[in-house]
């Protein structure tokens, strides 16, 4: 029987690096691994022109499209990209010294409905009480003039006070100037460390990172892995083929983490990392599917709604099409 062809993009991370050298198959399927390194640009020719069979896709773009029901793809529950994002908010000293001080303000931000936004937006209203009502978005890229990339997203489900940046300045600058007093996102201002003024919200972020997982279990996850809803009806089983190969490569990619007679990674202290992530996590610090991840799917969908960027808050189960986790 002939394999099906399957074109997949997807950054080159360490836990898919098995599949693109093939060290990992997946079962029934002749995988092309297209590496593209910068996620806006997957979204984007996803979003718009479903250039790929299989992708890595932002989660709260997916979940938008599936609540909207205008979304031309499934999903499966592989979270290639996870990011805790207490240190990527940036403020003008000057205007914000504690996350009460946001309420109010004109806010930086590389597109309000990208998902490390919406994670940042919840935390600051779960752990401060932030309302973000009276904020003015200012959207851009955060060390360009221009947008942030090319993105094809739905109306929010509620109107917003959302402006484009077409200042000719770079967010950065604006907020060193203190056109702006925050930025949100998923980068460092230029000014962060050449202008005074321009600091981090949480200065010890990883500490406040570490205590936030502990009383939360929320590791906010940025991407899932979406397939194309053609190939999907056409061949369903590569849902399961493609988790389960997903889950071998990133347990390949653990035990090579773990091996002490080289460093893996360019990481000085990479042994006392990895025994500071399994004293937090106790475990697998990066699972796939879904029960292990309810908390923090939970906490995004209804961060979308509180947000105004969904109406209603689908369930968790209906996110993702079934697979068989095992044979």
């Amino acid at each position: 029987m002939s394999k099906v062809p399957l074109s997949f993009a997807c950054g080159l991370y360490d836990r898919m690096l098995a599949l693109y050298t093939g060290e990992v198959a997946v079962e029934g399927v002749d995988l092309n691994f297209i590496v593209e390194d910068n996620p806006r640009n997957i979204f984007d020719r996803m979003a718009g022109g479903q250039e790929f069979d299989a992708a890595e896709f932002s989660s709260s773009e997916y979940i938008s499209r599936f609540v909207a029901d205008e979304c031309p793809f499934v999903a499966i529950p592989v979270f290639p990209s996870r990011v805790f994002r207490h240190s990527f908010i940036f403020v003008n000293r000057r205007h914000v010294r504690s996350p009460k001080d946001l309420e109010g303000k004109r806010i930086g931000v590389p597109v309000y409905t990208m998902t490390a936004a919406v994670f940042i937006r919840g935390l600051l209203g779960d752990e401060h009480g932030v309302d973000f009502s009276g904020v003015e978005w200012v959207e851009g890229a955060i060390n360009g003039t221009t947008p942030h990339g090319n993105p094809t997203i739905l109306p929010t489900a509620r109107k917003l006070a959302i402006t484009a940046n077409r200042s000719g300045k770079s967010l950065s600058t604006l907020l060193e100037e203190g056109e702006i007093q925050a930025i949100i996102g998923t980068s460092a201002p230029a000014a962060l460390g050449r202008h005074p003024d321009v600091v981090r919200l949480y200065p010890d972020f990883r500490a406040a990172e570490m205590d936030y997982y502990r009383r939360t279990r929320i590791f906010p996850i940025m991407h899932t892995l979406v397939i194309r809803r053609d190939v999907h009806a056409r061949h369903p089983f590569v849902a399961t083929s493609l988790f389960r190969a997903c889950n071998r490569a990133k347990e390949i990619a653990r035990e090579k983490l773990r091996y002490g007679g080289t460093l893996r990674c360019m990481l000085p202290w990479m042994i006392a990392e990895v025994e500071d992530i399994d004293s937090v996590f106790g475990g697998d610090c990066w699972p796939y599917g879904i029960e292990p991840n309810r908390p923090t799917l939970e906490a995004l969908v209804r961060y979308l709604v509180e947000q105004g960027i969904i109406a209603k808050a689908p369930r968790i189960e209906d996110l993702f099409v079934p697979i068989r986790v095992s044979h």
